[in-house]
C-alpha cells in the first residue's frame, strides 16, 4: 500500500538528485527495505546523501519512529526524545549553537494543505532544494513535495518551483531558464533578490524550527497570518499560539523577533530582537539597515552587528563583501540614505560573509570575527 507520505505513485518521478533518480514506486519500495533491514528504535539520517535521508525521514513516518536531521558537524546535547516525537531536528544556528528540537509528524504534515494553497505546487513540478536538509527550511520543503507528488530535484536547469533564502535566489535564477516559483524563507526578501525574481511568482513566508509555518504572502501582498496561527504582540515581539510548534513549547511561544500586528492579521517582522541595536538610546533593528545597504551600487552581500561604544553604548558595524567598488564609495552612498544613528561608524570589508548551512548570515561567528 502507498505510504500516507507520498503524494506519487508508479512511475512518477520522486527524486533526481545526486545522480540518482527514483519514482514513487522505486521510492516506495526503498523504504520498505530501509525497515526490513533496520528496526532501529531511532534513525539517524543526519549524514545521509538526500536521497538515503528522505528515504531514511518516510521510513520512520511509516514505522512510527523518531528521526534524526541533524548538522553532524554541530550535534547539539540531546538529554531525551518525547514519546511523541518524529523530527529532531535543531535552531539555524545564525546567533549561536543549533538547540536541539524535537517536532511530531502532525506538526508539519497538518500544515502541508495550506502550504500547497499558498505556494500553488503541483504533482508535476520538479521542486529544487539549495541546502541541507538539517536546515528545516529545505527539509520542510521536500518532505512537502513527495507529500504533493512533486519531484525533488538539486538540478536548476529543469526545475520549476525553488525553495531558498534570498542570497541563494540571487544566484539560482541565473541557472534556472524552468523556473516559475520562488518559494523564500529564512530571512525576510530583499529588493535585490526581489528584483532578481522579478520574473517569477515569489511566495515568501515567515516562520522559524519552533514553530514551522506562521504567516505567508504572494509577492507584493503583505504577509499574513495563517488560518490556524494566533499572534500577539508584547513589549515589540512576536508571541504566537499554533498547533505547528515543537514538543515542550508553551502556549504562547516567542522566538525574540520583532514584529507588529495589523487589523487585518497582516504581520511584519522587522528582524530578531537580538538585532536591536541600541546607538545612544535609540533602536536600530540590524536588518532594517541591511536592507538600505543591500541596494546599494557594488554590495554583493551585507550584515549589521552592534559593537560596544563608552559614550553611544553600541554603534553600527557594517560587514561588507565587495563587488568591484571600494569601502569609501559604498559609505558615500550610504550617507544620503540613512539618518545619523543608523549610520555604521564601522566598516569592515570582508571577502565572504559567515553563514550557516541554510544560507543566512551566522551572526554569532560574525561577531566573534569583528571583536
Amino acid at each position: 500500500m502507498r505510504s500516507p507520505e507520498l503524494g506519487g505513485s508508479g512511475d512518477q518521478l520522486a527524486i533526481e538528485f545526486d545522480g540518482r533518480a527514483y519514482t514513487y514506486g522505486q521510492l516506495d519500495q526503498a523504504i520498505e527495505q530501509w525497515i526490513a533491514r533496520d528496526a532501529a528504535p531511532v534513525y539517524d539520517a543526519s549524514t545521509l546523501s538526500v536521497p538515503d535521508a528522505l528515504i531514511c525521514v518516510c521510513a520512520a513516518a511509516r514505522r512510527g519512529v523518531p528521526v534524526l536531521v541533524e548538522n553532524p558537524a554541530a550535534r547539539p546535547d540531546r538529554p531525551g526524545i518525547p514519546p511523541s516525537a518524529f523530527l529532531l531536528v535543531t535552531t539555524s544556528g545564525s546567533t549561536g549553537r543549533p538547540r536541539p528540537l524535537a517536532r511530531t509528524a502532525a506538526s508539519w504534515f497538518d500544515s502541508f494543505p495550506a502550504f500547497t494553497a499558498i505556494t500553488g505546487v503541483e504533482a508535476t513540478d520538479r521542486v529544487l532544494i539549495t541546502g541541507p536538509l538539517h536546515a528545516t527550511m529545505h527539509l520542510f520543503g521536500a518532505l512537502h513535495a513527495l507529500w504533493r507528488g512533486a519531484c525533488v530535484t538539486d538540478d536548476p536547469t529543469r526545475a520549476t518551483v525553488v525553495h531558498a533564502v534570498p542570497a541563494v535566489l540571487r544566484d539560482v535564477v541565473r541557472k534556472a531558464p524552468k523556473l516559475r516559483t520562488a518559494i523564500v524563507a529564512g530571512i525576510a526578501l530583499d529588493d535585490g533578490a526581489r528584483a532578481a525574481a522579478d520574473d517569477l511568482e515569489v511566495v515568501e513566508y515567515y516562520g522559524s524550527a519552533e514553530v514551522s509555518l506562521v504567516a505567508a504572502r504572494r509577492v507584493p501582498e503583505p504577509l499574513r497570518l495563517l488560518d490556524e496561527v494566533e499572534a500577539e504582540i508584547r513589549d515589540g515581539l512576536l508571541y504566537v499560539r499554533t498547533p505547528y510548534s515543537v514538543l515542550g513549547a508553551p502556549e504562547w511561544f516567542g522566538v525574540g523577533d520583532l514584529a507588529e500586528l495589523g487589523a487585518n492579521r497582516e504581520l511584519t517582522v522587522r528582524g530578531r530582537g537580538e538585532s536591536a541595536i541600541n546607538v545612544g538610546g535609540t533602536t536600530v533593528v540590524a536588518e532594517d539597515v541591511e536592507r538600505v545597504l543591500g541596494t546599494l551600487d557594488g554590495v554583493a552581500a551585507v550584515a549589521v552587528v552592534g559593537s560596544p561604544h563608552a559614550v553611544f553604548g553600541e554603534i553600527i558595524t557594517a560587514a561588507v563583501q565587495l563587488d568591484g567598488v571600494g569601502i569609501g564609495a559604498v559609505r558615500a552612498q550610504a550617507r544620503g540614505l540613512l539618518r545619523k544613528e543608523a549610520m555604521p561608524r564601522r566598516w569592515v570589508p570582508l571577502p565572504t560573509l559567515p553563514r550557516t548551512a541554510s544560507g543566512k548570515v551566522a551572526r554569532g561567528q560574525l561577531k566573534d570575527l569583528l571583536a
